[in-house]
């Protein structure tokens, strides 16, 4: 994490340092146009009307995600309803009381239950009373991969053997092979900083990206990994190669979508913080531009208590430093990998 930070303060100093200069800006959405974790249009009047007390429209978006099988939009929805419950939980506590067998109110509340349970310092032991509430989920929509992605997030904090973790993942694949976040959920599991290697954790990424099916978020997984690698540190060495390789097959993915769509908003998010510790400057600014005005909280908030700010004064860092055609002098100091070969080094091998 120090090397992170000393390339980012960096990167912020050369950002203030050129704060008035207009040209920063060009083909990038003003300042105040660009949101944090903006919702899409099905989730956004969900939340509008909780706000007001009515669960509702929430219930409604959820059980058409059920019904029409939109898993990858129902894990998304589960999760923002969930947080938005954790801070003003009026609204789902009227709906569960109202409908206490609702599938979807069930879903949400073993999301909420295992959000709390994170929380907490006592982590471990209150996430082993929820295991219930995502059996009851579970149970209560058998073809739904959801329950079976909380089911792997709470696995990583109770730590659960490997067999378990497979048994889960087996449970999560049977019911949708390619499952964004369920994949998500199990390379976490198998990172450094819980119970897997740097090594497991860029196998997994890339033979799940290898299998997955054209233009899904899933090839994106290797550069969740890279990412991984690149904050948490430790381990053996991952070599230059791989990591381009990671940015690169997700720079790939990120052009199949329009720019300004929120869909793949927090994979163009990630893809930028990588292709920054990666010092590709070029290439970090077009995903700027693909962003638009969608800042996503992750991976900001890893590094900052204002992920809005760290977003909005690392694009203006970003933009000078490709203006300026000027490498910060952090490189050979900070970065905890090799160089590329056309750095003038000798990456190591990879493994």
């Amino acid at each position: 994490m120090g090397s992170t930070m000393a390339l980012l303060r960096a990167l912020l100093r050369t950002a203030r340092m050129a704060k008035n200069t207009s040209s920063l800006a060009a083909g990038l959405p003003a300042d105040d146009e660009v949101l944090l974790d903006a919702p899409d249009e099905r989730l956004g009047p969900a939340l509008v009307a909780a706000g007001r007390g009515a669960y509702g429209p929430a219930g409604e978006l959820l059980s058409a995600t059920r019904e029409a099988a939109e898993w990858e939009n129902r894990d998304r929805y589960t999760i923002r309803l969930a947080a938005f419950a954790l801070s003003r939980g009026e609204w789902f506590d009227e709906w569960r009381s109202a409908a206490p067998h609702d599938p979807d109110a069930t879903l949400v509340k073993a999301e909420l239950a295992v959000c709390r349970s994170w929380k907490s310092p006592a982590r471990a032991e209150l996430l082993r009373q929820v295991g219930p509430l995502i059996s009851a989920a579970a149970e209560s929509s058998p073809r739904d991969p959801v329950p079976w992605r909380i089911a792997l997030d709470h696995a990583r904090g109770t730590n659960a053997p490997h067999t378990d973790f497979e048994q889960l993942w087996a449970q999560a694949v049977r019911r949708s092979p390619h499952h964004y976040g369920c994949h998500v959920a199990a390379l976490q599991y198998l990172s450094a900083a819980w119970y897997g290697s740097h090594r497991e954790c860029f196998d997994f990424a890339e033979r799940a990206a290898q299998d997955a099916l054209p233009g899904s978020l899933i090839q994106a997984l290797p550069v969740r990994a890279a990412f991984a690698y690149l904050t948490e540190g430790g381990g053996a060495a991952v070599s230059r190669k791989r990591l381009d390789a990671a940015a690169d097959l997700a720079v790939a993915l990120s052009a199949e979508y329009a720019d300004g769509d929120p869909w793949p908003a927090e994979v163009r998010n990630l893809l930028t913080y990588v292709l920054i510790r990666l010092e590709r400057w070029e290439d970090a600014l077009e995903q700027l531009r693909r962003i638009g005005p969608y800042a996503t909280s992750f991976p900001w908030d890893r590094v900052s208590g204002d992920p809005l700010g760290q977003f909005l004064e690392l694009r203006d860092g970003i933009r000078l430093q490709v203006a300026s055609d000027r490498p910060l002098k952090a490189r050979n100091r900070d970065l905890p990998y090799p160089q590329s070969e056309h750095d003038g080094r000798t990456p190591s091998g990879d493994h």
